[in-house]
């Protein structure tokens, strides 16, 4: 994924580790807001993967049937998006500005998060 591939487009990403169990009880959540948005052009998701063995954190989405994408990095994650603590989430608008950065579980089924996403896509 390149970022011109995300310009004009929101962006969640959520940085997360089967062994994580924080990571392992928002994954419901951001299984809710994906089936929410996944058919939205204007929206992206990037679930990162952190685990040692990708076949883990693969292995964990089928066990659990998760139809989030997975990705792996494929190099260093720049700090304002990552810093290592898990679970993470951020979220990027339009312009590829970081709109929400939160370290930890949270709950992104909620209705004022899809109201601060709708926010995001009307801008």
């Amino acid at each position: 994924i390149s970022t011109s591939d995300l310009k004009g487009k929101v962006v969640f990403i959520n940085f997360w580790a089967s062994w994580c169990p924080p990571c392992r009880a928002e994954f419901p959540s951001i299984q809710k807001f994906y089936d929410q948005y996944r058919f939205n052009p204007d929206v992206v998701f990037l679930t990162v993967n952190l685990d040692d063995e990708v076949a883990l954190g693969k292995a964990y989405l089928q066990k659990e049937n998760y139809t989030l994408p997975l990705l792996v990095p494929e190099g260093n994650i720049p700090e304002v998006y990552f810093s290592g603590s898990l679970p993470t989430t951020v979220v990027l608008d339009k312009t590829g500005a970081v709109r929400l950065h939160h370290a930890g579980m949270a709950d992104y089924s909620k209705a004022s998060f899809y109201e601060e996403i709708n926010a995001l896509l009307k801008e």
